[in-house]
């Protein structure tokens, strides 16, 4: 299952970056550039996911797990498909990992379009499982959650290609631009449950 998912992100991927080349008319932040570790401070804002359910983006969604998040819409057509592949195969190589010691999170950067129900259906194409939400809300609300992540951008087609992995515990945190691979970003995830349980890095997944 994994290496097909990630045939499947390699394929999403050449073609999301075939078609920006052609015609974009929503040119995301590509460009590769070095990690860059940063300090966040999680907003405790309101959201609502997939299911129509109402939880606080730092108490509830994040909690005390590690936490991946992407930042996607559903009528994307570049980028977003190859992340939302990305966040997919990550889910299956953390395995029951996810929702216990690791969040996914999705949040939409076009949330007066992006009704629970059209998230519902887009988690559906990356058979999201529990663990891994796609977040929406009121545009106040998810404006508030982008500001502090630092990724809002006054035209939401603009949004630049970002991962972010961090411990809410320790307030670490990485900023992967463009496309970063699985095996990066699971270096990451190993590095970050390593320095909380105080022992050496170990390999594999």
């Amino acid at each position: 299952m994994r290496s097909a998912l990630t045939s499947i992100t390699a394929l999403v991927l050449t073609t999301a970056m075939t078609g920006a080349g052609a015609h974009d008319h929503h040119p995301h932040e590509t460009a590769a550039k070095a990690p860059s570790t940063v300090r966040i401070k999680l907003p405790d804002t309101v959201l609502t996911d997939q299911h129509g359910r109402t939880a606080r983006f730092k108490s509830d969604t994040v909690g005390d797990r590690l936490v991946l998040v992407t930042f996607i819409y559903t009528t994307c057509t570049t980028v977003c498909p190859p992340l939302s592949a990305l966040f997919a195969d990550l889910q299956q190589r953390l395995g029951d990992r996810v929702g216990r010691e690791v969040a996914l999170v999705s949040v939409t950067v076009d949330p007066v379009r992006d009704t629970p129900l059209r998230l519902k259906a887009y988690a559906a194409q990356y058979q999201a499982g529990p663990g891994w939400s796609f977040l929406g809300g009121s545009k106040q609300a998810v404006d508030e959650v982008l500001t502090a992540l630092g990724v809002y951008t006054p035209n939401f087609a603009d949004h630049p290609s970002v991962v972010l992995v961090g411990d809410p515990r320790s307030g670490e945190w990485t900023r992967f631009f463009g496309f970063p691979g699985s095996d990066q970003i699971m270096a990451r995830v190993r590095q970050l449950q390593a320095a909380r349980q105080g022992a050496p890095i170990a390999t594999g997944n």
